[in-house]
């Protein structure tokens, strides 16, 4: 069957379309994280936190100004830039007191006909231990180049990146018994549901791959696990890093690139 996407995906909005800019606006006056995001681009550049009420208006009269200097240039109008904001989910699960996201594949092999191939990735955990209230970007976004940041780095980048067996075996000691979980989860309900939400993500964008033949694309996925053990994709990238800085890494990435030529 396919999801609703309230089931999947945080509440999200584009702030370069007024509608929703609006939405957001009307919608964001609790002390609530959102998490504002690029919509084309990677390493966590331009990634930013509003964590109340008042930065979330200084955001909007930033857009307003913005909107009104170009109306004022009396130029062709430009939307303010791709942008989206997004619900930010403050209950993640934790390993050993870190966030981490997994970061899997979605290769499509081809348009005519349609193959799509899923592969396995890895696990990303930040350097320190998760604080909602942490104004670091680096107890947040799990990242390699963000972690790269942090002053720990250098001592513990091995344990910044697990492999899913690893991740497995995690899971089936801490929290199998407590939550109730089948046992391997990773590999049997986690990945289930990662495919699915893959596919119809695949299925939205079909069409538009239509026009593309030959068209061929690794996708890295990054999908976030709560304390309830609901699955959310976080988003997809079509430009995933291949970069080989640890052990696992090294590992794991060539195989990725080879398996998909």
């Amino acid at each position: 069957r396919l999801l609703k996407i309230e089931e999947f995906f945080p509440d999200s909005f584009r702030l370069d379309l007024k509608d929703e800019r609006k939405a957001f606006f009307e919608l964001c006056t609790e002390e609530q994280i959102w998490i504002c995001k690029p919509s084309c681009s990677n390493q966590g550049r331009g990634i930013f936190l509003l964590k109340n009420p008042a930065a979330v208006s200084t955001l909007q009269a930033e857009l307003h100004s913005t909107e009104k200097y170009l109306l004022n240039k009396k130029r062709p109008y430009k939307a303010p830039p791709a942008r989206i904001v997004q619900r930010y989910i403050q209950q993640p699960l934790l390993l050993q007191g870190r966030k981490f996201d997994v970061r899997s594949y979605l290769l499509v092999a081809c348009t005519a006909p349609y193959v799509v191939f899923f592969a396995q990735g890895y696990v990303r955990l930040t350097c320190v231990n998760y604080d909602a209230a942490s104004d670091d970007l680096t107890v947040h976004l799990t990242n390699q180049s963000m972690q790269k940041k942090n002053s720990m780095y250098s001592q513990v980048k091995e344990e910044t990146v697990w492999r899913m067996e690893h991740f497995n075996s995690y899971v089936n000691e801490k929290f199998s018994k407590a939550k109730g979980l089948p046992k391997d989860w990773v590999f049997t309900v986690f990945t289930q549901r990662m495919q699915q939400i893959m596919l119809q993500c695949f299925l939205a964008a079909k069409h538009k791959l239509d026009r593309k033949l030959g068209y061929f694309d690794l996708m890295g996925c990054d999908f976030l696990i709560d304390e309830n053990f609901k699955v959310w994709l976080l988003e997809m990238n079509a430009n995933p890093a291949l970069h080989t800085n640890c052990k696992v890494l090294r590992d794991i990435i060539p195989t990725v690139v080879y398996e998909s030529l």
